[in-house]
């Protein structure tokens, strides 16, 4: 487990052992809203080319910013990067715009959803191709992928995006991030808001897609049980800082960090142990 004055000199700019096998890293961000709200103070991860990766931490912490940063959504909130580079594959990213990033794969499924209500669950899975030029027979057969992991939408696609439940809206999120054809899936608290046993189902699928499709994850999530579940690696940030980083195996294993960072104890362990075998 790393702290973060290690982490920091590890990520920056003198190259370490680890440095090639990184598809995408942030050294050392800042990030202000409004010219003044310092958010993200020196912010360095990185992600390997096949990995989830977690990013944890209580609401406020910085962990959406951190997507946003990547995927460049800040402008529509009075966001700037202010200081450090983002790479992607190598290349510097932070100045490209949003249409740009998902071109080059990279995908950001928002915090809440953000289905288009008034439209099919079709139709919205649909408007993840709008970038693509392979034809429809390809986006065709991506629907089907789409369909495969996720029947609930299957039964559902003629049916409007805003009558369908949380959990089938978030699968709907997903999939229609798979339908750009993404390397690199940037997914913010999709547990947001969902029974366990949804929960548990669409993380089920992010292990699938990167197991057996090779999707890249940066996950953003307050339920560390869950993501640390699927996750290789994890970052905690701590007030637009990384505080700790480690696999998931040493986070998840720490009393301190458990109860402090993560929110968990003994007694949260028991109570989801029984829900477990309840289930």
């Amino acid at each position: 487990m790393t702290l973060q004055s290690e982490s920091v000199a590890g990520g920056g700019g003198e190259e370490t052992a680890a440095t090639p096998e990184a598809l995408l890293r942030l050294d050392a961000v800042e990030v202000v809203y409004d010219h003044v709200i310092s958010v993200l103070q020196g912010v360095s991860i990185a992600v390997p080319e096949g990995g989830i990766v977690a990013l944890l931490g209580p609401n406020g912490a910085g962990k959406s910013t951190t997507l946003k940063a990547v995927s460049n959504l800040l402008r529509v909130e009075r966001g700037d990067i202010t200081g450090g580079q983002i790479h992607f594959r190598g290349e510097r990213i932070d100045k490209l715009a949003p249409g740009d990033l998902v071109r080059r794969g990279i995908i950001q499924v928002m915090e809440g959803r953000r289905c288009f209500p008034h439209l099919t669950v079709h139709e919205n899975l649909l408007t993840g191709s709008y970038t693509r030029k392979d034809g429809k027979a390809a986006v065709s057969a991506d629907l089907e992928r789409v369909y495969a992991h996720f029947p609930a939408l299957a039964e559902r696609r003629r049916i409007l995006a805003g009558f369908i439940s949380g959990g089938e809206q978030q699968m709907l999120a997903i999939g229609r991030a798979l339908m750009s054809r993404p390397t690199m899936v940037l997914l913010d608290e999709p547990s947001m808001g969902l029974a366990p046993q949804v929960v548990a189902r669409i993380f089920s699928e992010v292990r699938l897609l990167n197991r057996e499709e090779g999707v890249t994850f940066l996950l953003a999530e307050q339920n560390a049980n869950v993501a640390l579940g699927v996750a290789d690696y994890g970052y905690i940030m701590d007030s637009g800082q990384i505080a700790l980083e480690g696999t998931a195996e040493e986070l998840h294993g720490n009393p301190a960090v458990r109860e402090h960072y993560l929110g968990l104890s003994h007694a949260a362990d028991a109570a989801s142990d029984e829900g477990g075998h309840a289930g």
